[in-house]
Order: structure tokens, then sequence, then C-alpha cells
């Protein structure tokens, strides 16, 4: 991947500081971590940060993104660089694809089934077969994005509740719930998703692409970046069912990593340092890519999907969405 660094993990309250070139981040214990700013590739914090306008325009010049996650989880924003390295030239093919109803319909179609069919991959079960019949064959049939997303969620319904039989009682997810999750199994959901969700939008803001212009999310989410959005699904089953189900056959999670109350639940300080170390290890996963002949990491998979929009963009290259192939 063309962006250096790495990315840091803040799972604790925090303050953010300019120390010449570095940053400095301390920790409650007192203990003060100090990085160079070109070892760091985005920050992404789990709880309160607290950061000075020093610290921002030092991340703004070294083109560092800060994404912010709320106490459930839900990505509730992120500090960008003033500079983009946006092209005029891809934003505005890619503004004529979004446009065009059949292009930008196609694509979004394409995702609709590669997320399904990740899904069906992730949790590795046959029972999930008719639903997905189903979906590939009311598909070609939907309309417009909203139709996709209905058929979309009517899989995701099912899929979830084939998880359940899966997962412990405790972490059973019983529906699909947000803002705020009402039990630990959604609460799980809602941090991994964001979490995709921030290195999809880390990796297109090293592309020449705008992340607001999107296919499938265009019309049903204008509060956030909808490109981001959709590149997202095909990795949320990589990572967040996918990752559920793992943690509950190897009893990795403890009802204590969550904090629960009626009708609402969260990670708990020792649950979002489990998450951010599970994650963290997985995204460093390596396959061989078949056309690249080398180990990628799974977090580079990521950025090889932005540049595959750069590529239909620019070249009119169909793009086909992710989906495993170990």
């Amino acid at each position: 991947m063309p962006a250096a660094g790495r990315t840091y993990w803040l799972t604790e309250p925090c303050r953010i500081r300019r120390e010449d070139d570095s940053v400095r981040i301390e920790r409650p214990d007192g203990s003060p971590v100090r990085i160079p700013i070109t070892d760091i590739r985005d920050l992404i914090a789990f709880d309160h940060v607290d950061i000075n306008t020093s610290a921002l325009s030092l991340l703004s010049r070294h083109g560092i993104t800060l994404h912010i996650l709320d106490y459930y989880g839900n990505h509730a924003g992120h500090f960008t660089p003033a500079e983009s390295m946006a092209s005029a030239t891809v934003v505005r093919r890619q503004v004529e694809t979004s446009t065009d109803p059949e292009h930008r319909l196609a694509i979004a179609r394409s995702l609709t089934l590669a997320a399904a069919e990740n899904l069906r991959w992730a949790l590795d079960t046959e029972l999930l077969d008719p639903a997905l019949a189903s979906l590939r064959a009311a598909v070609p049939e939907c309309k417009d994005t909203a139709e996709l997303m209905g058929q979309e969620g009517n899989f995701r319904r099912t899929a979830w509740a084939v998880l359940d039989t899966q997962l412990p009682a405790w972490l059973r997810m019983n529906g699909r719930t947000r803002r705020p999750p009402t039990n630990a199994g959604n609460a799980f959901i809602s941090y991994l998703n964001a979490l995709v969700y921030s290195r999809v939008l880390t990796a297109l803001r090293s592309t020449p692409l705008h992340p607001a212009i999107g296919f499938l999310h265009a019309d049903t989410d204008r509060r956030r970046n909808t490109l981001a959005l959709d590149l997202a699904e095909p990795f949320k089953p990589l990572f967040a069912e996918r990752l559920l189900k793992r943690t509950a056959s190897q009893k990795h999670l403890k009802p204590s990593d969550f904090e629960t109350d009626v009708g609402r639940a969260a990670l708990s300080k020792n649950g979002r340092k489990k998450i951010a170390s599970l994650v963290k290890e997985e995204l460093a996963t390596t396959v061989y890519h078949r056309t690249l002949k080398r180990q990628v990491s799974y977090e580079e998979l990521i950025h090889l999907e932005a540049l595959k929009v750069v590529r239909l963009c620019l070249e009119d290259t169909p793009y086909k969405p992710f989906r495993p192939w170990w």
C-alpha cells in the first residue's frame, strides 16, 4: 500500500499533544507514548480523546485521519486533512458512473450479491443456501437501490438468525439493533462494522476517489461517505459475523467484556482492548493473491478494493467486488 505508517488504536481515554515532529499520547496511568508522525497511518479512538489544534495541524500536514467511535461502537465522525488526493478527472468519472442509472444499478447489484455470498462463506452453513438462492433470483428484478437494500436486509435477517444458533445465549443478537445496540452480540457487530468502515475510509483517502460518491448507498444514507459504506459491505462479514462466530466458539469473549443495561449494550474497557487486538491481528493476516502473485494482508485487500473503483473510473474496467477465494 502506498500509505506509510500503521494504525494506532486508542482504547482508553487519552490526551494527544504535539511534541516537535512526534505525537505524544498521554494515558490515564500517566505514562506518555511518543510516536514519530511518519510512523502513523491513522488513529482510531474507542474512548474520550482530548486533542489540541497543534496536534491536529500536525496530523493534517501529514495526511493522517483520526476516526472517532462513540460509546456504542458507531463511527461518530473523523478528522481528515484539509488536502485531499482526490483528482478532478477521477471524480468527474465517478460522478458520471454514479448518476448513470444502468451503470450504477449494475454495481449496486454486484455489491449486494457479494455481501450476501461473503456472509454465507463466513458462517459456513448450508442453512443459508435457500435464502441465498432467493436473493440471487430477486436481485436482477430490483429496479433501484432501495429495493436492493430491502432484499439484502431480508437475507441478513435470515443469516443473523442462523448465526444465533451458533452462539451462546448471552451473545445472541435476537435481531439486529443499532443506535444503541441492545445486547452484547449487537454491540460486537456494531463495533466491528464501524472498524471496517474506518479502514475503508482510510484506504479511500489514499486514492483519487471522493469517498462521498457511492453506488449502493447513494440514496439511502446522506450522512456518511457512501462509497466507504459501499466498499465496506463485502468486507463486513469477513470481520464482523465471522469473528463473532470464532470468538464464541473459542470462548474468547466473556460477559464482563460488555457493559449492559436495559435495552443497551457496549464493550467494556477490557472488551475494547480485546477487540482492538483481535482486529489488528486479523488485518495483518495474509493470503496469496493469485493476480499479484504474492502474499497480501487483509488490510491491503481493502486498499486493492478501492483501486478497483479507480480503474472503473479511469479505464472502464468492470468492478467485481471482493470475494474470499481461500
